[in-house]
């Protein structure tokens, strides 16, 4: 007799295929993160579908053809070999424009202030009775980097790969929701409405071309963990500003970076089937990422009031929310909420300074995570 998925499917299965049909809908009709959320909802669906054989993942003795495409991704994509959060940020590293970093340094102080949601969650999460490891993949989802969540998550604590790296991609995707209130609470209308000129100074080539070198070199020696992502990243932006790679830099903008979302994406929806995810652990991680994205907006903008104080020229608090690693996402928040209070203000270019440092952040505290809690896996 032969096995239909009917007679298998779960109560938990219904409810997780309703969730990857709930992803696609915001992908679709809110156009909310759709690159990501549309395919991470398909790979829900998919994963959550009885009998398809799509999860099998290679191992010996298993026939050629018997592992299903999901577990192939799953495997060889992020638990065992762990390349594709690697070649996501190769591509981010081509797509993105440092200027507004290199034209105005103090932007790395904001994009460090954001990371303290990071510690305050991780600290959570081991109150809560998560060990070491799993605190540190937990954490990380207060970077608001899905790419660095997935890297830290799958070295560490690959259990909770699926959530942590849903939780992530679904809190940028509410960005807009979630970070407005928080600007609005610490901040007053005649703060964000402090008018910053919209032009930065000119960031010569030469400065482009050294900055992703020196950045690399620095930072891989103090956090050498940290050399899968930051060295990736600025490999990348180093092929977008030499003007001599043309070719290899559209390549890694648009094919590669597209193919590899695809598949990162679909691994981090397959990575979530009813079995896993129906528990306490759950509540818990989503929860405390929550509260590590609000933490790490809420200490960008107290660190930009600060800056605000001191600073001689005009400095928009609200940059410091910025500061979280969801890129273009935060910056056009404070640069629309800069626009609402004045409609004069143009932040958006500073905001781009705090938000690639994010990037560059978060991706040193999952390397810093890596180098001294990777032992205890």
């Amino acid at each position: 007799m032969i096995r239909t998925g009917l007679s298998m499917i779960t109560p938990g299965h219904v409810v997780m295929i309703l969730v990857g049909l709930g992803f696609i809908y915001l992908a679709i009709k809110k156009e909310w993160e759709p690159y990501e959320l549309l395919p991470i909802g398909a790979g829900m669906i998919l994963a959550n579908l009885p009998l398809t054989g799509l999860l099998t993942q290679p191992a010996p003795g298993l026939g050629d053809g018997q592992a299903g495409m999901l577990g192939i991704i799953l495997k060889y994509g992020l638990f065992h070999w762990n390349i594709l959060p690697q070649f996501i940020f190769f591509g981010i590293g081509a797509l993105t424009d440092f200027s507004p970093l290199i034209a105005n340094p103090r932007s790395f102080l904001l994009g460090a202030a954001a990371q303290v949601g990071i510690f305050t969650s991780f600290l959570g999460a081991i109150l809560l009775g998560f060990d070491l490891t799993e605190a540190c993949s937990i954490g990380i989802i207060g970077g608001a980097d899905g790419p660095t969540t997935i890297y830290t998550t799958g070295l560490l604590a690959p259990s909770i790969m699926g959530i942590t790296a849903t939780a992530a991609y679904s809190y940028m995707a509410m960005v807009a929701i979630i970070q407005p209130p928080i600007i609005k609470l610490l901040t007053s209308k005649k703060e964000r409405q402090i008018y910053m000129r919209p032009m930065l100074r000119p960031v010569s080539r030469l400065e482009k071309i050294l900055f992703p070198i020196v950045t690399a070199i620095v930072v891989v020696l103090l956090v050498p963990k940290s050399a899968p992502l930051v060295g990736l990243l600025m490999l990348g932006n180093l092929f977008r500003e030499s003007g001599v790679v043309e070719r290899l830099s559209q390549t890694a903008q648009n094919s590669l970076i597209n193919t590899v979302t695809i598949l990162l994406m679909l691994g981090i929806g397959a990575s979530m089937p009813a079995e896993r995810v129906f528990d306490w652990v759950t509540i818990k991680v989503l929860g405390l990422g929550l509260a590590a994205f609000c933490v790490g907006t809420a200490a960008g903008v107290v660190f930009g009031k600060i800056m605000s104080w001191i600073t001689k020229e005009p400095f928009n608090p609200m940059l410091g929310a910025s500061g979280v690693s969801a890129v273009p996402m935060s910056a056009r928040i404070v640069h629309h909420m800069g626009q609402e209070a004045n409609k004069k203000n143009y932040l958006l270019m500073h905001a781009m300074g705090p938000n690639v440092a994010g990037v560059i952040g978060s991706a040193v505290v999952g390397g810093y995570f890596l180098s001294y809690f990777g032992a205890l896996r």
